[in-house]
């Protein structure tokens, strides 16, 4: 299996606002940068899309070091918060939806086929990939033609949805 680094972070301009994520892939001393923005989205939702890109990147089953400043991220995926959300259909419980469930259920299959060590990193500490994430995160979040974030509902929708 291939050694992979995975370096990620997301960043919201305004929570919900403008979002972006910043991903980057080491392997064998080459380097990949991925980023991507949004119209309006938060803060969580480009942690989680920063994971996911780089898992999707990914061509093969690999043995991946995934490093994230999102305790939101690394905590579900190494506490079991995801396998209990995932039991109880992707909600936290009866009548309780389960936020950014669209992502989550989407994070869960970009890493099942791959040997994953969650690690987190103190976030706009000097970790120089950390902070290189940030910088693609912003740029992108910045971007004036972004996509819509499809997944994200404002809160005053969602209430009414739920």
């Amino acid at each position: 299996m291939k050694l992979i680094t995975i370096y990620t972070d997301g960043s919201s301009l305004g929570n919900p606002g403008p979002g972006g994520y910043g991903t980057i892939l080491k392997h064998n001393g080459a380097c990949k940068e991925l980023s991507q923005g949004f119209l309006c989205t938060t803060n969580n939702r480009m942690e989680l899309m920063a994971a996911i890109a780089g898992l999707e990147s990914l061509k093969e089953p690999c043995m991946v070091t995934l490093t994230s400043d999102s305790r939101y991220v690394i905590n579900a995926m190494t506490k079991g918060w995801i396998q209990g959300w995932e039991q109880k259909g992707w909600t936290r419980g009866p009548k309780k939806p389960l936020k950014n469930a669209d992502l989550w259920r989407r994070l869960a299959k970009s890493a099942a086929d791959h040997d994953i060590t969650w690690k987190w990193v103190r976030g706009h500490a000097g970790h120089p990939e950390n902070e290189r994430c940030d910088a693609l995160a912003v740029a992108a979040a910045s971007r004036d033609d972004n996509p819509p974030d499809e997944g994200h509902l404002p809160e005053s929708i969602e209430g009414e949805l739920f």
